[in-house]
């Protein structure tokens, strides 16, 4: 399984966090219903951050 950092486990955890909360919105400004999408926007952020983060798969 991949590692990744402590600032991207926070990230992730936020985001998840939002979702619950219905204040986590998509780039086409929609709600986020879902886990998965909740995860990959989270490691998005981490990701422009800086944060040790593997890359998106194609």
């Amino acid at each position: 399984m991949a590692k990744y950092s402590e600032k991207a486990s926070e990230k992730v955890e936020e985001s998840m966090h939002e979702t619950k909360e219905g204040k986590l919105k998509s780039g086409s400004g929609k709600k986020v219903t879902s886990k998965k999408q909740a995860i990959a926007i989270g490691l998005s952020e981490a990701r422009k951050e800086g944060a040790k983060v593997p890359k998106k798969k194609d």
